[in-house]
């Protein structure tokens, strides 16, 4: 049976799906938008506490971490955080400007879903969920085969993301599409997640959160952290997640702002009767304070001792057993090979019409609105394309 006829067919209506989807149609472009979900933008919608991270006002290729780093440059300049704040402000959507350039909307996320379905209507996009895809074949064109039938296209981009937060629906379905048109994958593991500790004492301190600088290697990230019940989370945790490999230790600074040397010797002259607890709760909340100062006056403690409890406060060690997976990840380190792909439009060198986007390509962003900036950048410079 021949299959109902499209110039483009986007299969997944995640960020980067809806942008290619809208642009593609912008351009006069008969497009198809595919789902397997019973409506569009799901993870937009739990995004940023259900208000939507949308963009980060500085977003630049050196948030991204890829096999090639270059590889973002191109998409990225080409529709920036400024050209989808200008979107947001068309549709008179309000937002603020938390920590870092992050933005987010004062509302809901369901604004930034309404106002993308909005453009897709504009731009003439069939859009049909719940139709579940069995298969991706190219005899000529492209056909699309569903639950629902089947469609073809001169062109197909593959945008159903990465493995991360599988209740939402994340399969391999792009990885797997991908590799059976030939296309090499990178390794993939999940990305700005939570970190599990060995250490079972560390359950008491479950809820204490203060911030700190982690650090891996010559990477660093000043941000708060979170003790669970499972190890450490919080922004600054899931942001080294990204740069950190199983074995490696990473160094936390407790209290990146105070000279802790300077800080409990001047303490030790002022204050010498005090618990040594008692004195560090002055910095850090108590619960923790109690957990690494030792028992005693402050007095009572030689300097070497201060210097060396410091230099822990300043470079507390930890060495991760491991991370809370792709069910507590945001995003997908790794995925579609950058080799594959041309860097201006996404399409794959040796498949023509075939285009993969946002979370499945190996670009991976930092916390705080890059992830979806490289899903409207992508998509874009694809739906400009295709």
């Amino acid at each position: 049976m021949k299959g109902q006829p499209f110039d483009v067919i986007v299969v997944g209506a995640g960020a980067a799906g809806l942008m290619c989807a809208i642009r593609a149609g912008q351009r006069g472009r008969r497009v198809l938008l595919l789902d397997h979900a019973e409506k569009v933008g799901k993870k937009i919608l739990i995004s940023g506490g259900g208000r939507c991270n949308f963009t980060n006002r500085d977003s630049r290729p050196e948030g991204f971490l890829s096999a090639n780093p270059h590889f973002c440059k191109s998409a990225l300049s080409r529709y920036t955080q400024h050209d989808f704040i200008a979107l947001v402000d068309k549709h008179r959507i309000a937002w603020h400007e938390k920590t870092l350039g992050q933005l987010f909307c004062d509302g809901s996320a369901r604004q930034i879903v309404a106002m993308l379905l909005a453009e897709c209507a504009a731009a003439g996009v069939d859009v049909r969920v719940a139709h579940r895809i069995t298969a991706v074949e190219k005899p000529d064109r492209f056909v699309v085969r569903t639950d629902h039938g089947d469609f073809d296209a001169e062109a197909v981009v593959l945008a159903t993301g990465g493995l991360s937060i599988p209740k939402m629906g994340a399969t391999s379905f792009t990885h797997d599409v991908a590799r059976r048109f030939g296309l090499a994958l990178t390794k993939t593991r999940p990305a700005l997640v939570p970190l599990t500790l060995k250490a079972p004492d560390l359950a008491n301190l479950a809820g204490v959160s203060l911030d700190v600088i982690a650090r891996v290697g010559r990477t660093s990230f000043r941000e708060a952290m979170l003790f669970t019940h499972r190890g450490l989370s919080g922004p600054a945790i899931l942001q080294i997640s990204s740069y950190w490999r199983d074995g490696q230790e990473i160094a936390i600074d407790l209290l990146p702002d105070t000279d802790a040397v300077a800080f409990l010797k001047e303490r030790k002259r002022s204050r010498p009767k005090a618990e040594l607890r008692t004195v560090l709760a002055e910095l850090v909340p108590q619960r923790l304070a109690a957990h690494l100062a030792p028992e005693g006056v402050l007095g009572e403690r030689r300097d070497k001792e201060l210097e060396t409890l410091a230099q822990s406060l300043k470079a507390w060690r930890v060495t991760p057993t491991g991370s809370e997976g792709y069910a507590k990840a945001e995003v997908t380190l790794g995925g579609v090979d950058t080799r594959e792909l041309s860097s201006r439009t996404m399409e794959a060198n040796k498949v023509k019409g075939l285009f993969v986007i946002g979370e499945a390509v190996d670009v991976t962003g930092w916390l705080g609105g890059y992830n979806f900036q490289w899903a409207w950048s992508s998509g874009w410079v694809a739906g400009e394309a295709a």
